[in-house]
């Protein structure tokens, strides 16, 4: 028989089979419902203004008392009671429903604590869950899955969540709770990353991140990373931040990693954007320029992080960045320099040489500040005071001899560094787009004699008294 096979006829059992997977493969489980535990009064708190924004950032999931504290303390004033939201994606596997909650409610100034865990993204339009959340003045986001917290963007639960800092509280989590309250989310939806294998394949599946979600004041352009020393993140946190940068996924063409310690790391930042470190160290990663190697398929080439080890006391300004202070490690073909988390910093002012402030007016070539009798390598120090100011700085060269020029510049204003000779003309430039990106030239001198150029240092957009660096090298 080379035709179809006769249809075989379908016996009782057979039908009852069928019609009980037919019920099975349509009849979808309900999934459980969200669930809210309350501790503490059962009224919210009213008040008419709080003095926040306050922010924190854990190395592992735990809420971290001391820094916990000093938000609570900056939002309240010092004063009064305030409400707590703890969001978690799943419960707890063991111990207390309600860890984060057992811990808040034992510190002072707390008047209720209410933990929601929510299973699917869309719990997230929950109306209880959004009234809890902006009747709260602090949210704090468990540890778990930030592929879970990254679902919430643009849902009710994300603008109830801007509401509470918009008001004057605050924001806050514990390892993926830490991952969700960055600009810049890695949010590990297609599995996690270990260094090595970001920095061998930067643009590897399990590399993914959520934009658009929480942008808080004063921490833009940051890729938030957790559990940072002893699982060793750094290589990938470098990977991170390269991406951000190729992927225009930044501002200002850089990109800013925080990697937070765990075993009580926490990182507090109070209203201002100035950042206080407990309990472990944490890391600020920038990468201030373009990778020279990061495309799909490729390893990661990059040279010249600066990286910011902050010791337990240690502050951080991010709404000034500084531009001095870090100490520099390069990724070259996927391979990391060693000792990645400790350096010696770069100074903050002049070394081994001598270094010069400017004195104003230096916007000509005529009233440059000379700093010829200094020695090498030396630096100068100003700030770009207006949209159109210039700073020159006067130099000399012999013949064969080089001069390199490196400008850190502060996150308040975009620069640009020319070189010119004796007659004005421009010899080098470095134009790197973005506020706060660092500035770099060379150039040898091949005529005969000795001859002497000019710095120029050029407002591009922005100004403030910020300092920038610029150190020149003779070689």
């Amino acid at each position: 028989m080379t035709g179809p096979l006769p249809r075989r006829l379908a016996t009782p059992v057979a039908v009852t089979l069928l019609a009980l997977t037919a019920m099975l493969t349509t009849e979808e489980p309900a999934h459980a419902a969200a669930d809210r535990v309350r501790l503490g009064s059962a009224s919210d708190v009213t008040r008419p203004s709080w003095q926040g924004p306050a922010f924190t950032m854990n190395g592992d999931g735990g809420v971290v008392p001391d820094t916990m504290t000093r938000a609570i303390d900056a939002i309240r004033g010092s004063t009064g009671d305030l409400d707590v939201v703890v969001l978690a994606g799943s419960a707890p596997t063991s111990g207390s429903a309600t860890p984060e909650c057992d811990t808040v409610m034992a510190l002072a100034g707390v008047n209720s604590c209410t933990t929601w865990t929510l299973s699917t993204a869309s719990d997230a339009g929950n109306a209880q869950l959004n009234a809890d959340v902006r009747n709260a003045e602090f949210v704090y986001f468990a540890g778990g899955d930030q592929c879970r917290y990254s679902a919430w963007k643009g849902t009710p639960l994300e603008a109830s969540v801007e509401s509470v800092v918009a008001k004057g509280g605050g924001s806050g989590g514990g390892s993926a709770g830490t991952h969700i309250n960055s600009s810049i989310v890695y949010d590990a939806c297609k599995g996690s990353v270990t260094s090595a294998e970001a920095l061998t394949a930067p643009y590897r599946s399990t590399v993914t991140f959520t934009t658009g979600m929480f942008n808080w004041p004063n921490y833009a352009n940051t890729v938030n990373d957790s559990h940072f020393v002893t699982r060793d993140r750094m290589g990938r946190t470098m990977a991170f931040v390269a991406r951000a940068i190729k992927d225009g996924l930044t501002t200002n063409g850089a990109a800013w990693g925080v990697g937070v310690e765990q075993g009580g790391g926490s990182l507090f930042i109070d209203k201002n954007g100035l950042a206080t470190e407990y309990g472990q160290s944490a890391y600020i990663v920038l990468g201030d320029h373009q990778p020279e190697q990061a495309t799909p398929g490729k390893a990661l080439t990059f040279s010249n992080y600066k990286i910011w080890r902050l010791a337990p006391g240690s502050t951080f300004d991010f709404r000034n960045r500084p531009s001095c202070g870090y100490y520099r490690r390069s990724v070259t073909n996927g391979t990391a320099d060693a000792n990645l988390y400790n350096g010696t910093a770069e100074s903050c002012g002049p070394t081994g040489g001598a270094g010069l402030g400017e004195t104003e007016p230096n916007d000509s070539r005529s009233s440059a500040n000379d700093v010829t009798a200094l020695t090498s390598p030396l630096t100068m120090t100003g700030s770009m005071q207006s949209s159109i100011d210039r700073d020159y700085f006067k130099f000399s060269l012999n013949s064969g001899q080089s001069g390199s020029i490196q400008c850190a510049i502060p996150s308040s204003y975009d620069a640009d560094l020319y070189l010119l000779d004796a007659n004005g003309s421009t010899q080098a430039r470095s134009v790197n787009n973005g506020a706060g990106a660092a500035e770099s030239l060379s150039f040898t001198r091949t005529a005969s004699g000795a001859a002497s150029y000019y710095v120029d240092l050029q407002a591009y957009s922005g100004s403030g008294p910020e300092t920038y660096t610029c150190t020149l090298t003779k070689s």
